[in-house]
């Protein structure tokens, strides 16, 4: 009996990375399901995703946590007066591959003892993390990947790779994927605006290197 694939779990190396719009091209590129297990604050990153995704097949599941303030989730959930527990965070009903995105970068607290990159491990997913580059970034990328790497040793999670979102700065993304070891599977340029057209362009890009066999990291 075929295994079914594992979720894909979206991540970054800070807030404002880009995960929403890469989701939303990860989405169409697979016409696969999305889900934002944890939404601090609105716009709900499941209604721009839905927006920007074209294919008829996409579902969007709703949040199992859905809080009031644009807050870290362990101070939006303090606010709400409520507690984020792992325990009930379950995987949506779907027959679909699934895309999974984080709140924040891989160590955002969810409550007094768990961070978010825990959800990816919770469900044996693998790792996508995208890097916005920017002075600065090449440490916060290398020590987010650390990080994912020293998880992955001792979990259920995988790496797949790096996804690069901002004008290319082709000295920091060498450097980047020399020391991490990771590929690069997109380069998303800065863009005024994003649309469902723009989101079908880098689709087609991504779904052609998603079809190269690429071996995931522990």
């Amino acid at each position: 009996m075929t295994q079914p694939a594992p979720p894909i779990f979206v991540t970054a190396i800070g807030t404002d990375s880009g995960k929403t719009v890469f989701s939303a091209i990860l989405v169409e590129a697979l016409q696969a399901d999305y889900w934002k297990p944890i939404q601090s604050g609105l716009p709900r990153d499941t209604e721009t995703v839905a927006r920007l995704v074209s294919n008829p097949i996409s579902q969007f599941h709703r949040e199992a946590y859905l809080l009031s303030q644009p807050l870290s989730p362990h101070a939006s959930a303090a606010i709400d007066g409520i507690t984020i527990d792992l325990n009930t965070i379950h995987l949506p009903v779907t027959h679909n591959r699934l895309v999974m995105e984080g709140a924040g970068g891989i160590l955002v607290p969810l409550n007094q003892s768990n961070f978010v990159i825990e959800l990816a491990d919770k469900f044996a997913a693998e790792v996508i993390l995208v890097a916005n580059l920017y002075l600065g970034s090449i440490n916060h990328t290398l020590l987010s990947v650390n990080e994912l790497k020293r998880r992955a040793a001792t979990g259920k999670m995988t790496i797949k790779g790096i996804v690069f979102n901002h004008s290319p700065v082709e000295s920091s993304e060498e450097i980047i994927l020399h020391h991490t070891g990771l590929p690069c599977l997109l380069r998303i340029n800065t863009h005024p605006s994003i649309t469902k057209d723009i989101v079908k362009h880098y689709a087609a890009q991504l779904r052609q290197t998603l079809m190269q066999p690429t071996a995931s990291v522990r």
